[in-house]
Order: C-alpha cells, then sequence, then structure tokens
C-alpha cells in the first residue's frame, strides 16, 4: 500500500465519476472513454523528477498503449498552465486532468498525509488505477516503481 494512505477503493467496484479541466484548454470526464479501458495514473507534481520519469514512460509506450485501445489520463493538483508547460516540455501525448479542488484524488482515495526528510505534509499519492469499458476498476497499482511501471500497465491489458 503507498504509505500513509489507505485505499478505500477496490478492484472490481465502481470507479467514482470525475469531470476536470485539461492541458489545452479542455474538459474531460471519466463517462467520455466508456467502452474502453482507462489508465488513470495519480502524481504529485509536474516536471518533478520522478513524475518526469513516470509521464515519459507513458510517453514512450504510448503508442503501444493505443493501439490496445486504452486511454492515458495522468492527474495532479496542478493547475492547467503548469500542465500545459509539462506536456510541451517533454512532448506528452495524452492527456493531463488539473484537480486544483481535489475532487478527484478525494474521490480515489490518494490525497492523504506523506512525508520528506522527516516533516509530514498533505499531496498526491502515486497511484495508478486502470478501469475497464465497464467503468469498474480492474486493477490497482498502490506502489509504482517508476522504471517498470509502464511495462507493467501495458502488460495487464495483455
Amino acid at each position: 500500500m503507498a504509505k500513509g494512505i489507505q485505499l478505500k477503493l477496490k478492484e472490481g467496484g465502481i470507479a467514482p465519476e470525475f469531470s476536470a479541466a485539461t492541458n489545452g484548454d479542455s474538459q474531460v470526464s471519466l463517462a467520455d472513454f466508456k467502452g474502453k479501458n482507462v489508465i488513470l495514473y495519480f502524481y504529485p507534481k509536474d516536471d518533478t523528477p520522478g513524475c518526469t520519469k513516470e509521464a515519459c514512460a507513458f510517453r514512450d509506450h504510448f503508442a503501444e498503449f493505443k493501439r490496445r485501445g486504452a486511454v492515458v489520463l495522468g492527474v495532479s493538483t496542478d493547475p492547467v498552465k503548469s500542465h500545459d508547460r509539462f506536456v510541451e516540455k517533454f512532448k506528452l501525448p495524452f492527456t493531463l486532468l488539473a484537480d486544483e479542488d481535489k475532487k478527484i484524488v478525494t474521490a480515489y482515495g490518494v490525497w492523504g498525509e506523506k512525508s520528506f526528510m522527516g516533516r509530514k505534509y498533505l499531496g498526491t499519492h502515486r497511484v495508478t488505477f486502470l478501469i475497464g469499458p465497464d467503468g469498474r476498476i480492474k486493477k490497482i497499482w498502490p506502489q509504482v516503481k517508476l522504471n517498470e511501471h509502464a511495462a507493467e500497465v501495458l502488460a495487464e491489458l495483455s
């Protein structure tokens, strides 16, 4: 389990609906992707070392996700302008959701206490959900290994 949080959502359960602003000045909701596999990955902050590594791994495997009919959505509490810069800088081909009001991170249970160098604070835990075409959670990765994660998710789509 991700340190500091206890996920309430379970595999097989219904994924919470959401709607959010995205990079590129658009808006999406989970309902827009009914009938598709959705990789919903939560990350702490745009353009930080770990988050960049994770985003670039999804970018590098993106053609394969697309070929398998899956949608990749990244979620952080950063604003749209930050997402726009992150997408531009690293040529990310997928959508980033701006969850500034923390409704999505709260609904998915990934917002919680974290600690860094002994300092405790609230933030987004790095957790990924694979949501099936029926809107049910097929798989949850509560602990993400940055170097292997995109490949793990792809393997689950096989």
